[in-house]
């Protein structure tokens, strides 16, 4: 039963945010402060599900980041409530190129600015990190990425792939961990669903790192959030004990 009313809320507000978050867009199409704008409603909808999320900054952390590569985990569908909240004016993200054919959804994720890539073909991927690259250098942009390459769903914090890291390299911006507490325990059809703190972290300079050694920036990186996930996951079971 709960499933059926979160389920038919979820689609009027669905509804109700694609129609009018198109025509936003479409005021000023493919303006990066769009995708700022409507990833903050669908922020909103974690209450929706029972979600009480906590964003935090560390100390160090940018509000708006300014040219930078933003690197999160990335675990399941659940990421567009909760990591949603934590996307800073100025930043867009790089999807799959099939994302374009959703209906309405894609059409949406284009509008709002994001960049499509061809994972497929890893010589027009690597093409487009350059593409990335050229754009965070001319329009002082934030590119947010998923090092991961794909869901954990519930695994911890998989392998990191080194695309974002060749884009923090070649464009000589900073790297900005983004950390979510795990998700794996949330459920549609129960009405509580506990704490999920999502985490700005402080950024991570590429200096001194280059194309022969960008394995290793990732490898801290990976440490880096690794360490934060289990911080974040301890405090959120200790907080969390006595949900149903």
């Amino acid at each position: 039963m709960i499933f059926v009313v979160r389920l038919l809320a979820l689609l009027i507000v669905a509804v109700l945010l694609f129609v009018f978050g198109g025509l936003y867009c479409l005021l000023s199409p493919r303006n990066p402060r769009n995708c700022y704008h409507i990833s903050k409603w669908f922020g909103r909808l974690s209450g929706l599900f029972g979600i009480s999320l906590e964003l935090r900054f560390a100390e160090g952390a940018p509000r708006e980041p300014g040219a930078s590569v933003c690197i999160a985990n990335h675990q399941s569908n659940w990421d567009m409530v909760t990591l949603s909240n934590a996307l800073m004016p100025g930043a867009v993200t790089v999807g799959k190129k099939s994302l374009l054919w959703i209906p309405i959804f894609g059409q949406l994720y284009w509008l709002t600015g994001n960049v499509l890539i061809d994972r497929a073909n890893r010589s027009k991927a690597m093409g487009t990190i350059a593409q990335v690259t050229d754009k965070i250098r001319a329009k002082q942009l934030s590119v947010w990425l998923f090092p991961e390459g794909t869901r954990s769903r519930g695994r911890g914090l998989l392998p990191f792939k080194t695309g974002a890291f060749h884009a923090a390299i070649g464009a000589n911006v900073p790297l900005i961990p983004i950390v979510c507490s795990s998700t794996h325990h949330l459920k549609a059809n129960r009405w509580n669903n506990g704490h999920v703190i999502v985490e700005v972290m402080a950024p991570i300079s590429p200096e001194g790192y280059d194309k022969d050694n960008v394995r290793d920036l990732a490898k801290h990186c990976h440490q880096v959030m690794k360490s934060k996930l289990e911080q974040l996951d301890a405090e959120v079971a200790e907080r969390n004990q006595g949900v149903r």
